[in-house]
């Protein structure tokens, strides 16, 4: 195995302490290494000064002769004066890089949505940034350096560059050192994972899951070592004061396995004491879309669209841009009203938004963040807990001297980190969260998660970060052909489900085929729907419409009753084996309609076309 880079007694000093303190590392052909680390740990500083595009105050590092390095780094922009194509593959000839296999690949997953011949000071901000990942993927090299790469990624485009950098280099070839706060991105495509901290990088070996169980090891690890020493000081203080030696006796530590660390763990969320809280909240009424549509001029976003959002629901909708995600949230948030159809709210619902925008920060930039919390009491949780605002603070990691920083001085991490608490303490019974993990690191995205865990309310989240979808999210809907299609099969369901459309669409996707090719409606999602429905009379598709509609009805009474038998098992004497076991049969039977209801559906659905 090549060796490619190497660092050695790496030293950096920005003035306000030691960013990097003598690191030494290296990489290696095959190396696959994820970075993560607090907000300001100085990861992204390691990869510029890795990549040689920061000197450090001491050290150095060595690259192997010939070894090709390419970066991306957040500062990194696109000339704006060249097209798409030009900025991505340069002055190639169009008919070189279309017959391309690899390029094309990178263009259909990266800029589906892109004319080649589109002025790069055309696009959006994350736009640009897409563009110059297809240029930085393009190229031959023997290592990357990526930072923050899923940004302006949706979950197609994050599956994608995933797939594409496990299939990249053959095994034990090219390197990858990637920082991302992305975990599912983490867990795919490292083998490694760097942790920077206080100027120092602890190594673990494999992805995301196996760093979180050598950490929680090795905290554990740290935790007994430093009770002890304090044991130890307070003997000695008691010696020195009493004048003579203490009798004690040694402790003994035990060194469990990782896995045995989890054992005694509750499950992540009780979700019958979460449902019963919410309904006592909310009642049996939150949010009711019936046959709801909404047209902007002669575009129709949405049409027949019938949804219920129930007491305790935690919600995951995903869904292309301009699907519609965003003008669900504003039928659901009341900030829009539907052009057709009529949309029921429960009399006691208090909805709340995350904006992405940190709206609910604008009036509080003088104010302490300590005088913020002042204005609210405390909130009762899930599990029975009562928490301050200042314990609030404390589980979402401020410390005692950022609760005297004004709040307009606060990092962005930061600021995110305290709107959210301000949401949480006005004390909404539905929250509604549009891409909450922006400017969050792993270790706030696992507080926000727990603390949502024993949110007593009704959870909508729209997200492109899919390990954060699947944990916090107990159902997942795709809005899509301008309704709602339920994910059983969750969010691999839906990246299969894209894939499939795109795989309808001609060539690779809308890339070089200008506006038109990029309006023009995609494919149905099943296979089966590619060649035309047979047209119908109007009597067939009333009659169409009609079972259409019961088979929905038995499908929401059957969900209904899905609940209510896992509640009675919940609540059921758990010695009481044939009991058990009759509404495990039960559950059973109502699994098996549900899925000859849902291949029903689609068939009625590809007759109305």
């Amino acid at each position: 195995m090549a060796h490619l880079l190497g660092a050695e007694a790496l030293h950096l000093d920005f003035g306000t302490g030691p960013v990097l303190g003598s690191i030494s590392i290296g990489l290696d052909d095959g190396d696959r290494i994820g970075m993560v680390g607090a907000n300001g740990a100085g990861k992204s500083t390691l990869l510029k000064v890795l990549a040689g595009r920061i000197e450090p105050d001491d050290g150095r590092v060595t690259v192997a002769r010939g070894t090709r390095i390419a970066v991306l780094d957040q500062s990194d922009h696109v000339d704006e004066s060249l097209t798409v194509a030009q900025a991505i593959v340069g002055d190639r000839d169009e008919h070189e890089w279309a017959a391309d296999p690899r390029v094309r690949d990178i263009m259909s997953g990266l800029v589906p949505d892109i004319a080649a011949d589109t002025v790069v000071g055309d696009l959006s901000g994350g736009q640009q940034r897409r563009v110059a990942l297809a240029h930085v993927l393009v190229g031959d090299h023997d290592a990357i350096f990526l930072d923050e790469p899923t940004n302006h990624l949706d979950v197609e485009g994050v599956t994608w560059l995933a797939d594409h950098l496990k299939r990249r280099w053959p095994a034990n070839r090219g390197a990858l050192l990637v920082v991302t706060h992305d975990r599912w991105f983490l867990d795919e495509v490292s083998t490694r994972t760097w942790e920077v901290h206080d100027g120092e990088v602890d190594m673990y070996e494999g992805g995301y899951a196996a760093y979180v169980l050598q950490r929680v090891e090795r905290d554990r690890i740290a935790a007994v070592t430093e009770q002890r020493r304090q044991n130890l000081m307070r003997k000695e203080l008691a010696w020195l004061r009493r004048g003579a030696p203490a009798r004690t006796s040694k402790p003994k530590f035990r060194i469990d396995a990782a896995n045995a660390l989890i054992a005694d763990v509750p499950p992540i969320r009780d979700t019958v004491k979460l449902h019963r809280m919410a309904a006592a909240r909310l009642g049996k009424d939150v949010v009711e879309l019936v046959r709801v549509g909404v047209s902007y001029g002669d575009k129709q976003v949405l049409r027949g669209l019938d949804f219920n959002l129930g007491p305790g629901d935690r919600i995951g909708l995903l869904g292309e841009n301009g699907a519609g995600k965003s003008t669900l949230l504003r039928l659901i948030t009341g900030e829009q009203e539907p052009t057709a159809g009529r949309v029921k709210t429960g009399l006691t619902v208090r909805v709340a938004q995350l904006s992405q925008q940190l709206a609910e920060l604008e009036d509080l930039a003088d104010e302490r963040v300590s005088a913020v919390a002042k204005r609210f009491s405390s909130i009762q949780l899930s599990d029975g807990q009562e928490m301050t605002p200042g314990q609030l603070l404390e589980r979402m990691g401020f410390t005692s001297a950022q609760l005297k920083t004004p709040v307009g001085r606060l990092s962005g991490g930061q600021r995110r980190r305290l709107q959210l608490l301000v949401v949480l303490l006005s004390e909404p019974n539905v929250l509604v969260l549009d891409e909450p993990t922006n400017d969050l690191d792993t270790d706030m995205l696992a507080a926000l998660e727990d603390l949502l865990d024993s949110w007593p309310g009704t959870l909508v989240v729209v997200s492109h970060d899919r390990y954060l979808m699947e944990r916090i999210t107990d159902q997942q809907y795709a809005v899509m052909d301008g309704g709602l299609r339920h994910l059983p099969g969750g969010v691999d369901e839906y990246v299969e489900l894209s894939r499939e459309r795109r795989a309808g669409t001609s060539g690779i996707g809308t890339f070089g085929q200008g506006e038109d090719a990029a309006a023009a409606p995609s494919s149905p999602a099943t296979p089966a729907s590619s060649a035309a429905a047979p047209a119908l009379s109007g009597a067939e598709r009333r009659a169409v419409e009609k079972e259409l509609k019961a088979v929905e009805r038995r499908m929401a009474k059957i969900q209904e009753l899905t609940e209510g038998t896992h509640n009675e098992m919940a609540m059921h004497d758990q010695s009481d084996f044939a009991g058990l076991t009759k509404r495990m049969k039960a559950l059973q039977e109502l699994a098996d309609e549900n899925a000859e209801l849902e291949e029903r559906w689609l068939e009625l659905s590809e007759q109305l076309g």
